[in-house]
This record gives structure tokens, C-alpha cells and sequence, in this order.
């Protein structure tokens, strides 16, 4: 990958699905589908968003409401390229798309 790059975040609730399929497995599958260069779910131990209700971890750890992170890194083009799909898929959460400096690319080693 080499600059100038891009982030995208997306959003979304754990409990989110896409055709049966948890909402942010079904939308990496599709950056990696649509070749974005790279993605990575993180999941929220405590978040709130426009309805203000907090998210977090229940009882024994278990939540099914916890806030799901998905970034992925690409040029501006490729990200831009792939939100008609993203939209799709997303009934709620929140988009952003931010500046990157790529500082690193290591390959991994075989």
C-alpha cells in the first residue's frame, strides 16, 4: 500500500445482522471481496451513540448490544468506491472517513 490512505469506520451493533450472517463479519467479507486493502473488527467494552443508551459488557461478559468497530485502510478512491455496498448493508450506525499517514507496511513473513 502506498500513500496517500484513508480509514473508514463504520459503526455498527453486535447484534446487527446481514442474511443471517453477523452484520460486520458479512461486511468484511465484502472489503475483502471488493480487494480494500486491509480491515480489522474491533468490539467496544463501553460505548453510546445517538440514542444514548449505554453498551457494554452484561453479566459473566455477555453482551449482545456491544459496539463493533470496522476499520478499514485503503486509498480515498477504493474506500469511496465500496460505500454504495456498505450502505446496503447498514441499516444504522455511523460512517466516517479519516486521513491516514502511512508510517509502516510491514509483509508478513510466509
Amino acid at each position: 500500500m502506498v500513500e496517500p490512505v484513508k480509514v473508514l469506520l463504520l459503526f455498527v451493533n453486535e447484534a446487527d445482522v446481514w442474511h443471517d450472517v453477523p452484520l460486520y463479519y458479512a461486511i468484511v467479507q465484502r472489503l475483502r471481496q471488493l480487494e480494500i486493502a486491509g480491515a480489522t473488527v474491533l468490539t467496544g467494552s463501553l460505548s453510546f451513540g445517538h440514542h444514548k443508551r449505554l453498551h457494554h459488557k452484561g453479566l459473566l461478559g455477555i453482551s449482545d448490544d456491544r459496539a463493533i468497530t470496522i476499520l478499514a485502510v485503503d486509498n480515498e478512491a477504493k474506500l469511496r468506491g465500496v460505500l454504495p455496498h456498505i450502505r446496503q448493508m447498514m441499516t444504522e450506525g455511523l460512517t466516517l472517513l479519516i486521513d491516514a499517514e502511512l508510517l509502516l507496511d510491514l509483509p508478513q513473513s510466509a
